[in-house]
């Protein structure tokens, strides 16, 4: 332990975030009222104050307690009065002390003071701890030759002096520690101890300062390879402005710093910057700067960061759908799961969905509400006679005029990179030797792989899997079956009457009221001439020639407006062909009385669902048939699958057993000039042929489908909804359907299921059952 001396009584002052060492000059301020008055009674007297940090620099009136236990006794140089009530002082320090009784606390702070005597021989010093200065020594030299900002004086004062206490107190103020650190090499009675921290403070320190040198330096260096660089772009700029090199040679840098801001992969930028500065060493008139000025900046163009928020409020969505669409459900509600879905999951791929259907029934601008209600950009690209792959995937920038393909294209004029894509008539692109388009759309479509899209003109992959593809289709036979695979199939059939005519009321009049400047006052249509106007002149699953109708009937309208100055018109069935003239069509009805020979089928056609009457005569021969009737292939191996199961089974049905050596057989089916073909009319002519060779009625009321087996089986057959709509539209009361289709009549309207009676059937002894009329037969003895 130092020895310790007593001490006059000495003015106290208490310092903030300040460490004074001996036989150190250190200024500080002062402006609290205590402390200014022990500087008053310090100047009064000798000049002598003791000063000691407090330990916590919020306290504004500080006692002895809030201070550090050891401090320092320090001479006054010099007071400076500065701004307000702050004063300035300079002092020196004299050595360190403690306080060993406290005098007074209320006016200003006093005590008494006890030196802490510290005195080290350097003779005396071991061999060890005179290299262990030294190395302190050092390395202050070497920390003052990194920080300029100290007092440069301090080396000098550290090498002459001879007592090694003063010399580690002189380095220890130097250091640019925080007080904490300084308070404890203050504090720290051994000079061995206080000197092994202070070395270690001078070698971290120290190293600190080598790397902050080298990171300086490596900065600098940048910092002069950019100035270059700048330096001989603005020479270059300067020498291409005198050449008449245009633009003032700066386009390129403006591509560099687009190309900056997109913050593109590494590959992809590399490869564009390559491409930027093979541009700006060309001069204009080269033929090759145009392609790359094309090349760069349809890349820069691209949104390949763009999206846009996509909205997921299911209410709203299912609101747009159904205010701009009547009808088909099965699309909405694919549309609104997939919106659930992105609400849940936000990194969804965009879905690629086909729209099946026959023309006029909406597909197109269905998908056109889609982008409405899912919030996103709509683009339409049509494929119908699309034979050339480039048209897909662009050209190779080695052809003159190479431009990017349509895909790329449009996705950059939409302007973000999750539209609702449109691919429209996808089953009537074409194949040729320019290339098969189908094959280029497996990479477009495929979700597997459209996150890198690589159209030939861009060389560059392009994510495409945000996007909504959309396709349509009228028949999914042309559609290559690897691209259909790729897709998610909905089918949207023809609509209905009902629907046809709910279409026209909401939609189509009023759209065509006013696109020809007629109000509703000016024409009404009722109801039922526009079901007269959907059934007798127009004949088609959508409603685009209805909708043609409609057109014609404003048209006449208007004219008579004008003409007359008469402005209210009712169009009703009765002047429905005073407005557009004889009927285009006729439905076939359900006979009035039951018949031999003749049973009523049901068929499915490009534009709806159709009866179909099925004759048969049986006149004395030598068991010939005879089919007539523009029969297909497959219409008229239906037609021999049940003359062969009639005669398997003749005596079953009370048949003569050689009816086929007695007699020939006439299948036929009217309208010659319209082709037929199809399984389903099998049951049907098993029908027919049995009422014709027995003599049974068939009852008029009744309409059937189903392909027959020659055991008699009935298999299902397709375009249940639109046979049926056809048969209710005839007046058929009994409809007669495969066991297998049962599942179908949900789909059916209930207005029309309610008006009709449907029987499921496995086997034709079931269909002969219920459409023959046993009670009317000419019973044979």
């Amino acid at each position: 332990m130092p020895d310790r001396e007593t001490m006059p009584t000495f003015p106290c002052i208490a310092l903030r975030g300040v460490t004074v060492f001996p036989g150190t000059v250190m200024s500080f301020d002062i402006g609290r009222e205590k402390s200014l008055k022990a500087l008053e009674k310090a100047m009064e007297a000798d000049k002598l104050i003791y000063v000691a940090t407090q330990r916590n620099d919020d306290i504004q009136i500080p006692t002895f307690a809030d201070m550090y236990e050891v401090g320092t006794l320090v001479r006054v140089k010099q007071v400076l009065k500065i701004q307000g009530d702050v004063t300035r002082v300079l002092v020196e320090g004299i050595c360190r002390a403690s306080v060993d009784e406290i005098v007074a606390e209320d006016i200003f702070l006093q005590g008494t003071i006890v030196e802490l005597v510290q005195k080290i021989d350097k003779s005396q010093m071991t061999l060890e701890e005179k290299a262990e200065f030294r190395v302190v020594r050092d390395a202050f030299f070497e920390y003052v030759g990194n920080k300029h900002m100290i007092d440069q004086d301090a080396p000098r004062k550290v090498y002459n002096t001879k007592d090694p206490v003063l010399a580690l107190d002189i380095m220890a103020n130097e250091l640019d520690v925080n007080t904490h650190i300084r308070q404890e090499l203050l504090e720290e009675p051994s000079f061995i101890e206080r000197m092994r921290k202070v070395l270690r403070i001078f070698v971290e320190e120290n190293e600190i300062s080598k790397i902050e040198n080298s990171i300086t330096e490596d900065v600098k260096e940048s910092i002069d390879n950019n100035q270059k660089e700048y330096f001989l772009k603005e020479k270059l700029k300067v020498i291409q402005k005198e050449l008449g090199m245009g633009n003032d040679g700066n386009e390129h840098i403006q591509w560099m710093e687009r190309l900056e801001a997109l913050n593109l992969d590494e590959k992809i930028k590399a490869k564009v910057e390559t491409e930027i500065n093979k541009f700006a060493k060309m001069g204009p008139s080269s033929p090759e700067s145009s392609v790359i000025r094309n090349y760069v900046e349809t890349i820069l163009d691209l949104p390949w960061n763009t999206e846009k928020e996509t909205n997921s409020d299911l209410v709203k969505a299912e609101k747009i759908l159904n205010k701009e669409h009547y009808g088909l459900e099965k699309v909405k509600e694919r549309i609104l799961e997939y919106l659930a879905v992105i609400h849940l999951s936000k990194e969804i791929k965009g879905p690629i969905v086909c729209l099946v259907g026959p023309p006029g029934v909406g597909k197109t601008s269905i998908a056109k509400s889609i982008a409405h209600a899912t919030g996103r950009d709509f683009v339409r690209m049509s494929l119908g006679g699309v034979r050339d792959e480039a048209e897909i995937r662009g050209h190779r920038r080695t052809y003159i005029g190479a431009i990017p393909g349509r895909v790329i294209t449009s996705i950059k004029d939409a302007g973000s990179n999750n539209p609702v894509f449109l691919f429209d008539e996808v089953d009537k692109i074409g194949a040729d030797f320019k290339g098969d388009p189908a094959s280029a759309l497996l990479e477009v479509l495929d979700p597997e792989q459209n996150n890198t899209f690589t159209d030939h003109f861009l060389e560059i992959p392009f994510d495409l899997s945000k996007t909504m593809f959309i396709t349509t289709a009228n028949s999914l036979d042309t559609i290559p079956r690897p691209l259909l695979d790729r897709m998610e199939v909905i089918e949207v059939s023809g609509y209905t009457e009902e629907e046809k005519v709910k279409i026209a009321q909401k939609y189509l009049l009023p759209k065509k009221l006013e696109e020809h400047g007629l109000t509703k006052g000016n024409m009404k249509v009722t109801e039922k001439a526009l079901r007269d106007l959907t059934n007798y002149y127009t004949r088609e699953s959508g409603v685009r020639n209805l909708e043609r109708k409609i057109a014609d009937l404003c048209r006449k309208v208007a004219r008579k407006i004008v003409s007359t100055g008469d402005g209210e018109y009712t169009v009703r069935p009765k002047n429905l062909e005073e407005y557009l003239g004889k009927k285009a069509f006729r439905y076939d009805e359900a006979e009035s009385k039951n018949q031999i020979g003749v049973a009523t089928g049901m068929a499915w056609t490009s534009v709806g669902g159709d009866t179909l009457f099925i004759e048969v005569a049986v006149v004395p021969g030598s068991g010939k048939i005879e089919l007539t009737g523009n029969l297909g292939d497959v219409m008229k191996e239906s037609a021999k699958a049940a003359f062969s199961y009639i005669r398997a089974g003749a005596k079953n049905l009370n048949i003569e057993e050689d009816f086929y050596n007695k007699y020939d057989i006439h299948i036929h089916v009217p309208e010659g000039a319209v082709p037929k073909d199809g399984p389903s009319a099998g049951v049907t002519m098993c029908t027919a042929i049995t009422s014709a060779l027995t003599g049974i009625p068939v009852n008029g009321k009744v309409s059937m489908t189903g392909e027959i087996t020659l055991r008699g089986k009935i298999l299902p057959v397709g375009g249940i909804k639109e046979k049926v709509l056809a048969a209710h539209r005839a007046g058929i009361k009994k409809i007669l359907l495969p066991k297998d289709n049962g599942r179908d009549i949900e789909d059916i309207p209930e207005v029309v299921r309610k008006d009709l009676t449907f029987i499921l059937i496995e086997e034709a002894g079931q269909a002969l059952k219920e459409a023959l009329v046993y009670d009317e037969a000419l019973i044979k003895q």
